[in-house]
């Protein structure tokens, strides 16, 4: 896509919407938080469906945020939009008006993987992958600057690659003498080491990897769990939509602590703590995943996973 225009191109059904709207079915009156307001899909929905629901939406793409100023235009002082990096907005907001509700979708969106300019494409003359267009690394300074040893590092952790040596190896020995320009270069050296997977990329785990580390995607999700631990928002439902076991790790785990009573250590014969020290409870045992007909709809959805928790409310604990 090659249009500037994303309402043009807008998706027409974010991923996991019905789900996204059965976690978030009475959140009551207040302020819902989207971390990741992309084209703003769920919050149109949300905001339709709870008509006492107030929006705050966080991205940092400036080219999301013209768009759904468009978008959302219809509801009025209901919605305030905030370009930046959620870890860094959402502490402040966490301390100011009644949250009732936290979402975040941790996908890039159709529009920045599909758009060759923005150089997340397997077949973009770019290297770039920035979601914050500002961004100060792109993964054109990831492939050709680091060491051989820190990207055998990224390919492995964040990409889970087997391969990692030597789809490291090639990439230095590629962008020597000449430096590797573009995502289509990169994504043919993925296609000569990693092995096919279907109707899957060879290049995509790879990608995946440099985007990561571009965006300090797992640095932003710790660094929003940490938040929201720190501030326990009373009442709030925290909706998470991961898209790979990376993030869901994180996620499950941070879910599974905040709804332990119990904080003794796991060594420990017999409870000592006295227990009450649940932070709230999961609301999904598993996490909700696309049925058959979204998938077909939109194949991106077949790995997102959305799981949901709520904050006790403390005015109900006396």
């Amino acid at each position: 896509m090659h249009s500037t225009k994303p309402e043009q191109n807008a998706p027409h059904i974010p991923v996991l919407l019905p789900q996204v709207l059965s976690c978030f079915h009475d959140p009551g009156e207040g302020v819902l938080i989207d971390c990741t307001l992309g084209y703003a899909g769920h919050s149109a929905a949300l905001l339709r469906a709870h008509p006492d629901l107030r929006l705050v939406g966080i991205d940092r793409d400036p080219e999301a945020l013209e768009f759904s100023a468009r978008r959302l235009e219809s509801f009025g002082d209901r919605v305030r939009l905030v370009r930046g990096s959620f870890s860094e907005v959402l502490p402040g907001l966490l301390a100011q008006e009644p949250i009732v509700g936290v979402l975040a979708d941790f996908g890039v969106s159709s529009l920045q993987l599909d758009e060759q300019r923005r150089g997340f494409a397997f077949e973009s003359d770019r290297l770039d992958m920035r979601m914050d267009p500002e961004g100060s690394l792109s993964a054109y300074e990831v492939v050709n600057d680091y060491s051989l040893e820190r990207l055998e590092y990224i390919f492995r952790e964040y990409g889970e690659i087997r391969q990692a040596r030597r789809l490291a190896e090639a990439v230095v020995s590629r962008r020597s003498p000449t430096p590797i320009q573009s995502a289509k270069a990169l994504a043919e050296i993925a296609r000569g080491i990693l092995p096919k997977g279907g109707k899957i990329h060879p290049a995509t785990l790879m990608f995946q990897a440099i985007r990561i580390e571009v965006n300090d995607e797992l640095g932003e999700i710790e660094r929003l769990l940490d938040a929201l631990e720190a501030a326990q928002p009373p009442g709030a439902i925290v909706g998470l939509i991961t898209f790979h076991s990376l993030e869901d790790r994180l996620v499950k785990n941070r879910f599974r602590a905040w709804s332990r009573d119990c904080n003794c250590p796991p060594e420990a014969m017999r409870c000592t703590c006295g227990g009450g020290h649940a932070l709230g409870k999961s609301l999904t045992r598993k996490p909700l995943s696309a049925n058959g007909e979204e998938i077909r709809a939109n194949p991106r959805s077949r790995s997102a996973k959305l799981r949901c928790f709520y904050f006790h409310d403390r005015k109900d604990d006396g």
